[in-house]
């Protein structure tokens, strides 16, 4: 059964208008009636860094739980945004962007990779401890812009430092869309037979004519877990200048049914909150 994490803090972090607390409640509380797996809701991150996310505490306390089978997942960059994010008991994982790029993980949350680790370590034992759970994303997994070292047996090696760590879900992330069907392939193939207690994701930013062969690459390798956001929209906006989108919900739901892999969504609720997407993500 293939497993849907929908992210609209990932459509919503980039785009250039500042989406009203009222409207995100809102729109997340649709979210929650259609019956995704997870829904990553909000970030812990710096308001100068990303300022569309400086409300996620307000946001998280709005939302209502009680007749969703969804679970909520928040994003932090560093263990100040982990130390309050565990104070929600709304939120049941944390996520962090852990990169196997050095220039991309001091660009985004200005630590080296050896510091991150550290802070992953941290990280694990606050989760722990506060009854959470920490996602680990490996950004920049299929490859980077900025020059630095780059191969599937780095991916591997920061990996089993996660598995160390007894992380339970390792998502690698397309930060710039730079995936292809060999590296996707060649990394779940040895990824999944190897980790068998880690559930390992795919994070994919693709284009409407690339998506199709991210994805299959990765189920046809045993991958269940995918991240999307509704009509596509998004990415990162700590990478490059231009934002590739996110992997669409729409066509993720084509998908598992073209491969008979239930998702147990319900139908008027994903109408509806399709429909609040045109207004939400409105130029």
């Amino acid at each position: 059964m293939l497993k849907l994490i929908e992210c609209p803090r990932d459509a919503m972090q980039g785009w250039h208008r500042i989406i009203p607390t009222e409207e995100k409640i809102a729109y997340l509380n649709a979210l929650l009636k259609v019956g995704f797996d997870t829904i990553d809701f909000g970030s812990f991150v710096s308001p100068k860094a990303i300022p569309q996310m400086a409300d996620t505490k307000d946001v998280v306390t709005k939302l209502d739980l009680s007749n969703s089978k969804s679970k909520l997942l928040a994003i932090v960059a560093n263990l100040r945004g982990a130390e309050e994010a565990v104070t929600f008991e709304e939120i049941t994982y944390l996520g962090f962007p852990f990169s196997v790029s050095e220039t991309f993980q001091l660009r985004n949350t200005n630590k080296t990779i050896a510091e991150s680790l550290e802070q992953v370590h941290a990280m694990q034992e606050l989760c722990i401890k506060n009854r959470k759970e920490l996602v680990i994303y490996i950004s920049m997994g299929f490859g980077n812009p900025y020059g630095d070292a780059y191969s599937p047996e780095i991916v591997l090696r920061y990996v089993e430092e996660m598995a160390k760590m007894e992380i339970g879900i390792v998502s690698l992330a397309d930060t710039v869309g730079v995936a292809d069907p060999f590296t996707i392939t060649n990394l779940f193939r040895h990824l999944i037979p190897a980790y068998p207690n880690i559930e390992i994701g795919a994070h994919f930013h693709a284009a409407p004519d690339n998506w199709q062969e991210k994805v299959l690459a990765a189920y046809n390798n045993g991958c269940k877990r995918f991240d999307s956001a509704m009509k596509g929209i998004g990415g990162c906006p700590m990478a490059k200048d231009d934002l590739v989108g996110n992997l669409a919900t729409e066509n993720m739901i084509a998908f598992s049914k073209a491969h008979n892999e239930p998702l147990s969504l319900d139908p008027g609720a994903l109408l509806e909150a399709q429909a609040m997407a045109d207004t939400v993500f409105r130029n």
